[in-house]
């Protein structure tokens, strides 16, 4: 991974609009609102208040009173994955979607109003991870970075990156800087020169139960002490703690069973 701050500066404030294909949002749908609430409460200091309502209970995360995270409740005859959703910018979401299924990729909800919010699509790449593209109105999307309990990252965990990466430049207009390693398959995708999210080609080390999909960073002040509250909290811990060039990284799942993973970030 690298680190990228999106739209939002360090210790909290948001530009007026993200820049299309930013990272700008990211949101859970699980089946139990409350333990869910109470697991990423206690986790991260979240507060909650409502959020809009088409697909169900919501709920919007704050942070210090700014908007951070979304989480809404899955109806019980829904068995989706449980998994973070992160959502790109976009100018035209109605535009971006029809853009997307062209280039090989799938509008599985939307493009639909949230109520004064914005306008959203959830989609789905050649490959199949999910992700969301969000119209801003009302609700221009995470308003503090940069700080313990923010999202810091957003990575694509695929089969392979080259093909698609096609598929993210044709629709975002990214640009693409390679890891310079015979060892690792890694882009970064940047827009106007800053990185915005990383492209992982792991191979067959995809978990089975989940294909390729986007993995989270949330930043925490302390990597370790954190995996010990995800395990007292009821979560899982699938990759220890473990020192990179961003920082100390873990990777773990909350009860039930979304994939996240946690960075203490190095500011030296």
């Amino acid at each position: 991974m690298t680190e990228a701050r999106g739209s939002a500066d360090r210790n909290g404030g948001a530009h007026a609009r993200y820049a299309p294909g930013t990272p700008c949002w990211v949101s859970l749908m699980v089946h139990g609102l409350a333990a869910t609430q109470e697991f990423y409460g206690t986790l991260f200091g979240w507060e909650f208040r409502p959020g809009p309502q088409q697909l169900g209970p919501y709920v919007r995360a704050l942070l210090d009173g700014r908007e951070v995270a979304g989480i809404g409740r899955l109806s019980p005859d829904r068995h989706l994955p449980i998994a973070w959703t992160p959502y790109l910018a976009s100018d035209d979401v109605d535009q971006t979607a029809e853009t997307i299924r062209l280039c090989g990729g799938t509008v599985g909800v939307g493009p639909l109003d949230a109520e004064d919010a914005g306008r959203l699509a959830i989609c789905s790449d050649p490959s199949g991870a999910v992700f969301g593209v969000w119209q801003a109105a009302a609700h221009r999307g995470t308003g503090i970075a940069g700080v313990p309990g923010t999202p810091a990252w957003h990575e694509l965990m695929t089969f392979e990156s080259e093909s698609v990466a096609k598929f993210y430049r044709t629709v975002f207009g990214y640009q693409e800087e390679p890891v310079a390693s015979t060892d690792i398959d890694y882009l970064t995708l940047h827009l106007h020169g800053r990185p915005v999210a990383g492209l992982h080609g792991v191979g067959t080390s995809l978990p089975r139960d989940r294909g390729p999909h986007w993995l989270t960073y949330f930043e925490v002040a302390d990597t370790d002490e954190a995996l010990d509250h995800v395990v007292g909290l009821g979560g899982h811990v699938l990759k220890p703690a473990h020192d990179s060039a961003h920082g100390r990284v873990a990777t773990v799942a909350d009860p039930e069973g979304a994939r996240f993973s946690l960075i203490q970030a190095d500011r030296r």
